[in-house]
């Protein structure tokens, strides 16, 4: 409860909405320095189950949070001042809404006196983040006209909001006048508050919410059973799953179905995972393309978010399936191509738990033996890759990660090529780790910020494996990096540019390629390990990287791994193992 005595109404109100935050369980604040906020930021700081973050760069304490909430699927609480403080949140409000994680922003801002007339650090907050937030307000400036139970009601309101399905970011828009500081003397706000005093007597929020729970209703589990039975070469599609009791379950409904699993990387069914129904390497046996004719599912069941692999898409664009079945718990489209026959919104444990009972194992296992037979032989091409070229390249590192990262640890995937790599080429049947990347709008801005977050929100090591340009675009973000309790390894693999842009076919008929899409920028990373007091490594060898990498797990310090390679010595690269696993599997047709 927030002492009756308080330096002014301002700081009552803030104290109040930090207080049924925390009782509604965001206790993680996210601050950064400012002038109009400073009612929150205190009230804040002196509430002992508060949480505190701070950061200078409004944009990566915003990825941060993002990552945390990743980690925890808690909400985060963000405060800053006014004016573009607030807009530099944007990026992660984006990113946060796609993956359906819960943020909770608390913005200052100037009285509506200031609106429209020029005033200093004053722009348009109100409906800043459009359509981005699931729900937002325009919090009056405090005054004693309006009972302190409407600042309970509406943070117990927006907890609701961005914690209910679809998960995703609130905005609370917070007026203040000034005096913005704590000042004498003190006003004794008892007579303002005398009618929380049950509120005041328990820990418990002022208002709960009972969240629905979506379920398959008889009918309808009645549908999805019959098109199951009618599918006679199923494939299962597994995106990301958040709840491990959601992975196991959808392996026990592969069990009785007896279909091939094409698991994401990010799914939590791929790395530690040695169950023999997963086809770790769909993605490099759609490189033949023939294999459209013989192996095309005429049934799909899709649970969790999208795929990393583009090649999935271009598969089943091409041999549309007669069925279409997505399990997502959010009502949302997740349909690029349109091809969804039936979508359930549900939660992909509790559909399987449903089906199971009524499934009969099925006795037609040869479509699922194909595939296992498929991939096997991918895994030996790629270990053969491995064996016969013991280069630094870009899809080794990835490998050599998924092979050594220890049980436990985080595992953070920069977009562009690090998630493609580990995708394609990540080694199965090793130890189990937590996945994270920032899929949802696929930037590469805040990577860093939002690993960090990550990593908090786990309380364990964290490997980050990303690019140079990610890497410069977050550079700031190793201030954060050096003062995590738990250490991270960052592998930046650095090939001066983009280097997914020498995958398209762009690179082949523009002659300003290299300055407008590969911007190469001629810059090595050790003195940022300097700068921001990190142990630096730049290994020239796969032997050499894997022994880095290995030493970096057992010490207790964060380090950069620089790993150089050439951008289109990598797109050459690429092509030839390609061409290694496609007619490694045309000989054994």
């Amino acid at each position: 409860m927030p002492a009756t005595t308080t330096p002014n109404l301002n700081h009552l109100w803030g104290k109040l909405l930090v207080e049924e935050l925390i009782r509604q369980e965001a206790n993680y604040f996210c601050i950064s320095p400012g002038s109009r906020s400073s009612p929150l930021t205190m009230s804040a700081a002196s509430n002992p189950k508060a949480r505190i973050f701070v950061h200078f760069d409004e944009r990566a304490s915003a990825f941060h949070a993002l990552g945390y909430a990743s980690a925890t699927l808690q909400p985060a609480v963000l405060i800053c001042t006014s004016g573009t403080a607030a807009a530099n949140y944007f990026p992660a409000v984006i990113e946060a809404s796609k993956k359906k994680l819960p943020l909770v922003i608390l913005t200052a801002d100037r009285p509506p006196e200031l609106r429209q007339t020029g005033a200093n650090q004053t722009i348009e907050q109100s409906g800043l983040f459009g359509e981005y937030v699931r729900w937002r307000v325009d919090l009056p400036c405090p005054t004693l006209d309006i009972k302190p139970e409407f600042l309970l009601t509406t943070v117990d309101q927006a907890i609701y909001r961005s914690c209910r399905s679809p998960a995703g970011p609130v905005h609370i828009n917070c007026m203040f006048r000034e005096p913005l500081e704590p000042v004498d003397p003190k006003e004794d706000g008892s007579a303002y508050i005398h009618t929380l005093k049950s509120w005041a007597g328990t820990c418990d929020p002022y208002t709960s919410y009972v969240f629905p729970q979506p379920d398959l209703q008889p009918e309808d589990l009645t549908s999805v059973l019959s098109i199951l039975k009618r599918i006679e070469r199923g494939v299962i599609v597994v995106g990301k799953l958040y709840s491990e009791s959601d992975r196991m379950t959808v392996l026990r409904l592969a069990e009785k179905l007896r279909w091939p699993i094409f698991a994401d990387v990010t799914s939590g069914l791929r790395l530690g995972q040695t169950h023999a129904q997963i086809i770790s390497f769909y993605d490099q046996i759609l490189l033949f393309q023939k294999i459209g004719e013989k192996l095309a599912p005429d049934g799909v069941l899709h649970f969790g978010g999208r795929m990393t692999s583009k090649r999935w898409y271009e598969f089943i664009e091409k041999n549309r399936p007669r069925h279409y079945v997505m399990i997502l718990n959010h009502p949302l489209r997740n349909d690029p191509q349109h091809q969804v026959t039936l979508r359930v919104e549900a939660s992909s444990g509790r559909v399987c738990r449903a089906l199971i009972p009524s499934l009969t194992e099925r006795n037609n296992v040869q479509y699922l033996k194909s595939w296992q037979r498929l991939s096997l032989h991918v895994q030996k091409t790629i270990d053969g890759f491995r064996e016969n070229n013991g280069t630094l390249n870009e899809p080794m590192v990835a490998r050599v990660i998924s092979e050594h990262i220890d049980a436990g640890h985080g595992l953070f995937l920069g977009n562009s090529m690090p998630v493609r790599d580990m995708d394609m080429y990540a080694a199965n049947g090793h130890k189990k780790v937590v996945i994270g990347a920032n899929r949802g709008a696929s930037g590469i801005d805040g990577t860093i910020a939002t690993a960090s977050g990550f990593a908090h929100g786990l309380q364990k090591p964290v490997t980050l494996l990303l690019g140079d340009l990610a890497f410069l675009h977050d550079l700031n973000s190793l201030t954060i990096v050096k003062d995590l309790k738990q250490p991270m390894t960052i592998v930046v693999i650095n090939n001066n540019g983009g280097g997914i842009f020498s995958f398209l076919s762009v690179a082949e008929h523009f002659k300003s390629f290299e300055r407008l899409f590969g911007t190469p920028h001629h810059l090595s990373f050790e003195s940022a390990g300097n700068l921001f007091g990190l142990v630096y490594a730049r290994p020239s060898t796969l032997k050499q990287f894997e022994k880095e990498y290995r030493r970096a797990l057992k010490g207790d310090q964060s380090i950069i791994i620089e790993v150089e390679t050439k951008r289109m010595a990598n797109r050459s690269l690429h092509d030839r193992w390609q061409e290694k696993i496609k007619e490694a599997l045309e000989n054994i047709r």
